[in-house]
């Protein structure tokens, strides 16, 4: 016998079928581009994004996203049910193309089939399993949240009509093949190819043969109209991901990571600065919350959401996308609330698990910058006095700027303005400049270089804070002007390479001065320090040491730095032990987003909450390489009184013990 199967058998070949079925298909087509159109409209509302440009990179960045399902996997137990459910789903799709395009087209015109022989046989076999594991892994996720639902994933009316339609058009093909198989070929060698379809042959074959071409029949019409409702529907739920998450993958910021949109204060008819209402919104910050699967991922890992704070990431998305859709002209700080605005620490936890591409930092920031920039509001008064310490003496911790270099002196560092000939610029920053903790980092890695035979410069009283909590707190103002004073200061003594022993100076320095005019090479302090042992010229005497280790935000999931810091605790003879969240799962110490300068009110204090993580690795030391970290982390092993457990340090500290 021959290796194949009568396409639309029982059913019929003729206008009867195919014009009814095309014309449902047309039009359940046209309902659905027709509503995605009217969601385009909306949008529209908000301003002008570039996100078209390298067109070649973005579609290769979406189908390898799409097909290798890589966003979504990475949280394994509901990340592997739904790649499964989507690559089985991709199969039976796939299939259906295939028979529509030999029995419409090929065979129609031309006489020419392909579903036949050993190709038939692997076809059969392929969509059958494909179709058991959508079942199954459909079934494994309907469990999860319908039996076993983690806390706070809400379910909806529409998650229900989805689901249900979606298991009735996988058991309905099951049946239509049953039924079929149960007629044409039980007891033949063809039916083995076809497991599931066989199972459910057997199981009806009792019925007798007038029987079974009925339920073949009205189960083959039933399936037809099952998939032209959930087409109709996608728009209309939260189904609609299929195409918005898509798209988003296409769309994303290609980097670099994090980088905020530089304001043009500059510009006369700009009537507002930040955004109030969706309309101030990029139309990407509205097409997020429509890519959203509410999947719970970004609140789960949200430092803010996890400390009692009210930040919800997700929420958050999904309340801009309802104003822009029922309310655009609402005052979006009132839906989302001041204090949800202020509780973000901008580490960018919920961006970097999202599976959908959503960018939850830059709504929040334009936010901030609308309260700050047209409102003058911060979330405490010693913010207020942080920023205008900062205007006065170039620092939020108010130390006057002419001692900003004096801790240097003792080390025979030179200023740039005394000697400018120099191997690279050290931008130490506010912290290392006057804070007591820091400015023993601060020597340290000075004493690290010195004996690598690396001559520093400093910019001394002369250098201005960075300027990044400030913009992160939506002082786009001020954050500009400390920004042009340090890079014309630093052009002018004809800095080629710069080196910070901050994440936060790192960060700014070498993505958002770039806007402004810098062009000097930029490397963060572990960085340089894994150099310098790697290539001889910096020796280390390895000694035991018990520790854990702190993924700053901002050097980890900001820039993807993870390894060189653990390079050098491994070459200091650190015994490292990990904690629970580590890398890019590292949870934040709460400094970040300008909080430095800001009390945390609300909730448990991260710091602690963090400290807590780090006691229970059983190390004696908590390192770190980040100034605001480190301040943090003095604090919270006070607050949590484990100050003879648990000590913190910095990388530096510890390799300058062992030079």
């Amino acid at each position: 016998m021959e290796f194949t199967r009568e396409i639309y058998w029982n059913v019929g070949h003729g206008a009867w079928t195919l014009i009814p079925m095309y014309l449902l298909a047309i039009g359940a087509f046209y309902i659905l581009v027709k509503a995605f159109i009217g969601r385009v409209a909306v949008y529209k509302q908000g301003l002008p994004l570039q996100r078209t440009d390298r067109p070649g990179e973005r579609a290769g960045r979406m189908l390898g996203n799409i097909l290798l399902q890589k966003k979504v996997t990475r949280v394994q137990w509901p990340g592997l049910l739904h790649g499964f459910f989507f690559w089985g789903f991709g199969l039976l799709f796939l299939g259906t193309v295939l028979i529509v395009i030999q029995a419409d087209f090929t065979d129609l015109l031309f006489g020419i089939k392909f579903l036949k022989g050993t190709f038939y046989k692997l076809f059969s076999i392929i969509l059958d399993a494909a179709g058991l594991i959508c079942l199954v892994m459909l079934g494994g996720l309907m469990a999860r949240r319908y039996f076993f639902p983690p806390k706070g994933l809400e379910s909806k009316k529409d998650d229900a009509i989805m689901h249900g339609l979606l298991f009735a058009i996988l058991l309905t093909g099951f049946v239509i093949e049953g039924a079929r198989m149960a007629v044409t070929e039980l007891g033949t060698p063809l039916a083995v190819w076809s497991p599931v379809g066989l199972l459910f042959a057997k199981t009806m074959s009792g019925l007798g043969d007038q029987t079974l071409l009925g339920l073949h029949k009205v189960s083959w019409w039933l399936h037809l109209l099952l998939v032209m409702a959930f087409f109709i529907l996608i728009p209309y739920t939260k189904f609609r991901h299929i195409f918005t998450t898509s798209a988003n993958y296409f769309f994303e910021d290609l980097g670099p990571r994090g980088k905020l949109v530089n304001l043009d204060l500059e510009d006369e008819e700009a009537e507002t600065f930040g955004a109030t209402g969706v309309k101030e919104m990029s139309w990407k910050d509205i097409f997020d919350a429509d890519a959203c699967t509410l999947c719970m991922r970004c609140q789960d890992r949200c430092p803010a959401y996890n400390t009692d704070k009210p930040l919800s990431p997700m929420t958050l998305v999904n309340q801009i996308g309802e104003a822009a859709f029922t309310n655009p002209d609402a005052n979006l700080i009132d839906i989302i609330s001041k204090d949800v605005i202020w509780s973000c620490t901008t580490c960018r936890a919920c961006e970097e698990i999202c599976p959908a591409s959503i960018e939850h930092v830059s709504k929040i920031v334009e936010l901030r910058r609308s309260m700050v920039l047209m409102e003058g509001e911060f979330p405490g008064e010693e913010v207020m006095t942080a920023m205008e310490a900062t205007e006065v003496n170039g620092n939020p911790l108010g130390m006057g700027y002419a001692g900003r270099g004096e801790w240097a002196e003792e080390l025979g560092i030179k200023t740039l303005a005394e000697d400018s000939d120099v191997d690279l610029l050290y931008f130490v920053g506010c912290y290392g400049s006057f804070d007591k903790r820091n400015i023993a980092v601060a020597k340290s890695f000075v004493k690290l270089c010195q004996a690598a035979g690396v001559k520093l410069g400093i910019l001394g009283k002369e250098e201005k804070c960075c300027g990044e909590p400030m913009r992160k707190m939506g002082n786009e103002y001020l954050y500009q002007s400390l920004a042009v004073e340090n890079i014309e200061l630093i052009k002018s003594y004809g800095v080629s390479r710069i080196v910070t022993s901050c994440p936060h100076c790192f960060n700014t320095l070498e993505k958002d001065y770039r806007d402004l005019g810098m062009n000097a090479e930029l490397v963060t302090y572990t960085v340089f320090l894994e150099e310098l042992i790697k290539t001889g010229r910096l020796k280390i005497n390895a000694e035991n040491l018990s520790c854990t280790y702190h993924d700053s935000c901002y050097l980890g999931r900001h820039n993807g730095i993870y390894e060189a810091p653990r390079a050098l605790i491994a070459a200091a003879g650190g015994n490292l032990i990990e904690m629970e969240k580590n890398r890019q799962e590292g949870f934040c110490c709460s400094a970040g987003g300008g909080r430095i300068m800001a009390e945390e009110k609300i909730g448990e204090r991260m710091n602690i909450k963090r400290v807590k993580m780090a006691v229970e690795t059983g190390a004696d030391m908590l390192l770190s390489n980040c100034p605001f970290c480190l301040t943090m982390f003095e604090d919270g092993v006070r607050g949590a009184d484990v100050e003879k457990q648990l000590k913190p340090r910095d990388i530096a500290e510890v390799l300058a013990e062992r030079i």
